[in-house]
């Protein structure tokens, strides 16, 4: 059949459009047209797109790799931890006063007080655990030792990881300072080295879990409170925080220098607290308890040292507020 020339013209201007548009590789066929080519185009940008969502173009476990992770995030990028304001079990640690001693009868533990995990009383295990599991003291442990310092905190995490609770508490560094002497006191340094390789200990044994850091007490407002009472003036004689609480009607410039030397040490243990604490993400350090402008009410009317049943209470309190706050 004839073709017309204006045919011929029309048909020679396409074929030149189509090479500008589409240059083919050598191994493409020369039939292969400009719609074919964006079927078979579309297609391959389809399949690239879910080899890549499903983490095929290399391991999405491995950030040295150039694949995206499970979360579709960027190489090396680790999900957010995110703070449980409701941990289903706790374990406490620390000295007497976890233990609840003098808050129930004279010179003997009452842990079913304890602020912690205490049974008998309005502790944190009774305010974040179930009812029934928080009576029933399931899912609750008290490893805190009356007399504990810092060097003893290992042995208990060790008792505490056996346990696997979600969440560990620990008030320690009163015994630390409370020694015959100030020059007896652990000194800020092994303080720091002992109580850094601690959580070092339990975050290697105890990975998720949270820890609350409770502040050590104020030993000289024990010190100002507890004077005010003649009988517990008494029983300090008997040995109670000597490098604070000995010669407590003293006044004189050495007594008084003994005593800030004393609250200067708390101060220093305190710091160190809230920094190794601070750098771990699932560990949170409460300052309240040392700032707490506690009364005579709140301590043992066995000793005028420990807290009492109030007093515990109130720790409880404290620890709560801080642990279930959405934020640090």
């Amino acid at each position: 059949m004839r073709v017309s020339a204006t045919r011929r013209k029309r048909s020679a201007a396409a074929s030149s459009t189509t090479r500008t548009i589409v240059r083919p590789s050598p191994r493409t066929t020369s039939h292969t047209t400009p719609r074919a080519f964006g079927r078979a185009g579309a297609v391959l940008f389809t399949t690239a797109a879910v080899l890549s969502s499903a983490g095929c173009f290399g391991s999405s476990d491995n950030p040295s790799r150039h694949g995206p992770t499970r979360a579709d995030k960027s190489p090396g990028a680790k999900p957010a931890i995110v703070w449980n304001t409701k941990p289903t079990s706790i374990a406490s640690l620390g000295d007497s006063i976890t233990r609840g001693f003098d808050a129930c009868s004279v010179l003997s533990d009452c842990p079913e007080v304890s602020w912690s995990t205490g049974t008998d009383v309005d502790s944190l295990a009774q305010r974040l655990l179930p009812a029934a599991t928080a009576r029933a003291g399931t899912h609750s442990w008290n490893f805190a030792k009356t007399g504990a310092v810092v060097a003893d905190l290992p042995g208990q995490i060790e008792a505490a990881a056996a346990r696997k609770p979600k969440l560990i508490t620990v008030m320690i560094g009163a015994n630390d300072a409370c020694r015959n002497s100030a020059d007896d006191m652990t000194s800020t340094e092994q303080f720091r080295t002992t109580f850094t390789s601690a959580l070092t200990r339990l975050r290697r044994d105890l990975p998720k879990t949270q820890v609350y850091v409770a502040s050590v007490p104020d030993l000289k407002r024990l010190w100002s409170e507890g004077r005010k009472n003649v009988f517990g003036r008494q029983i300090w004689k008997l040995g109670i925080c000597p490098s604070m609480l000995k010669d407590s009607q003293d006044l004189d410039a050495a007594s008084n220098d003994r005593r800030q030397r004393v609250a200067d040490q708390v101060t220093e243990y305190n710091k160190v607290l809230k920094d190794v604490c601070g750098r771990d993400v699932l560990c949170r350090y409460d300052p309240a308890v040392h700032e707490y402008r506690f009364t005579t009410d709140e301590l043992s009317k066995w000793d005028w040292f420990h807290p009492s049943k109030a007093g515990q209470r109130q720790l409880a309190e404290m620890a709560y507020r801080r642990i279930t706050a959405s934020a640090p």
